[in-house]
């Protein structure tokens, strides 16, 4: 058995990720996630892990849609049939014959969702869930025709997305599930792909994530490396870059991409191999796989009244160690228009505050703090870099910063120690003795236009 030592690291780990997850949590209360899975999902035993971690997003106020695949059982139906498996451009030919084992496969498929989202054991993730899944006729379809002059007959895309029927039992706290079949005007029946009803479902749903369940970590680089953040133009780039891709991407990002420019404000590629990948991708700052977005999710902008709060917890930390000296909230929001923040995918995990002394060209660069899960990557270097910038466009020749611990950073930027008596006037006036902070200031040159 764990010591006492022991429980007390695991408790104190467990409290700092939970604190560290509470803003996705309330980030994420009512949004809209579409989650996509192949039929592999199920067949290979993994729907039963994937089922607790749903089942805890639904119970923190996520809207789920799920959309799953069949095509390993179709193959198998096909086969046990001796029908003919037949193929182009990567979509199933769908005959009289494809379309039975389509049917057979999806309603045995939805049939063990449902079942699998339905346990509520006792001392179980599940316990207590009550999980209501609705599916039904909610996607429209027409044929896709032929294609590289074959005749894909009864495979089909999606025409329309029943957006009022799906809303009304997501707004009951129901999750709603999709299977890859749609259905005619006409009472026709035709089979479509997982990816081109989670990408319309997502569009037509104005969803904030699209998240693709598949085989790989994510899209990659030339030397393999994760990347973890792409916006739309960099995914495009490498689709038309002509790389050799794994299938899975190959078929999954241009789909992101799509969804992200309708409208989606996320994509997600994750690995459906890793235990709990979900739950890694969306309540760590890191994240596990590869997420898109239409614009960079890194942005430096001036503070506003609304950003206080957020600016308040970066500073706390800091001030309880003595690093920055303690500002309350009412001289903050006096003072909110002299501050800068740096906002990751909503949340600010940077700030820096800049007091003009006009007289002496001088100003004073202030409360630079990083969120601790953030603080590598040169973040700190890039707000110091932004307030720099603003300061030259406002004729301000000199930086100058008051510091008890952080005095290396400063001097390995270009700031040189100075005296109290270098400061502007009125800022003297203000130096705290007792505090006996040090002093560095920094000439900004004015840059050449290139």
């Amino acid at each position: 058995m764990p010591d006492k030592t022991q429980n007390s690291e695991l408790g104190t780990h467990f409290v700092a990720w939970f604190r560290s997850a509470a803003p996705y949590i309330h980030a994420f209360r009512g949004k809209t996630f579409v989650i996509a899975f192949g039929g592999e999902v199920v067949s290979e035993g993994q729907f039963i892990a994937l089922a607790h971690d749903l089942s805890l997003l639904n119970s923190l106020g996520v809207r789920l849609v799920l959309v799953h695949g069949v095509r390993p059982q179709i193959e198998e139906e096909l086969t046990e049939r001796g029908a003919a498996i037949r193929y182009t451009g990567g979509m199933r030919v769908t005959d009289d014959d494809a379309l039975k084992c389509v049917k057979e496969a999806a309603g045995t498929v939805r049939v063990e969702i449902e079942a699998l989202l339905s346990m509520g054991l006792a001392n179980s993730p599940m316990a207590g869930a009550d999980i209501r899944v609705a599916s039904g006729n909610f996607v429209t379809a027409k044929p896709i025709g032929v294609l590289d002059g074959v005749d894909l007959q009864l495979t089909g895309e999606v025409r329309k997305i029943d957006v009022t029927a799906i809303n009304r039992r997501l707004e009951q706290n129901d999750m709603v599930l999709l299977s890859p079949i749609g259905y005619s005007p006409t009472g026709e029946i035709f089979n479509l792909t997982l990816e081109d009803v989670a990408t319309s479902a997502a569009i037509a749903l104005d969803a904030d994530k699209l998240i693709f369940l598949m085989d790989n970590n994510g899209v990659t680089d030339a030397d393999g490396d994760l990347l973890r953040e792409l916006t739309i133009a960099e995914a495009s780039e490498i689709l038309a870059a002509g790389r050799d891709l794994p299938e899975d991407i190959g078929v999954y990002l241009p789909c992101a991409v799509r969804a992200c420019r309708s409208g989606v404000a996320r994509g997600h590629l994750i690995n459906r191999h890793v235990d709990g990948a979900l739950l890694q991708e969306l309540f760590t700052h890191g994240g596990i796989g590869t997420m898109l977005s239409e614009a960079p999710l890194e942005t430096i902008r001036k503070a506003t009244i609304d950003d206080v709060g957020g600016v308040l917890k970066l500073l706390e930390p800091l001030e309880a160690e003595g690093v920055l000296v303690r500002r309350s909230r009412e001289l903050l929001e006096m003072e909110i228009d002299r501050f800068w923040v740096l906002e990751y995918d909503g949340m600010i995990i940077g700030c820096a505050a800049l007091y003009p002394f006009p007289e002496e060209t001088a100003a004073e660069l202030a409360c630079l703090a990083i969120h601790a899960n953030y603080r590598d990557g040169g973040r700190g270097e890039l707000l110091l870099g932004h307030i720099e910038d603003y300061a030259r466009k406002i004729r301000i020749r000199q930086l100058f910063v008051l510091t008890t611990r952080t005095a290396h950073w400063f001097i390995e930027r270009g700031f040189v120690e100075a005296g109290v008596e270098q400061l502007p006037k009125a800022k003297q006036g203000l130096y705290n003795y007792r505090r006996r902070s040090k002093v560095f200031m920094k000439k900004l040159q004015t840059r050449a236009k290139a």
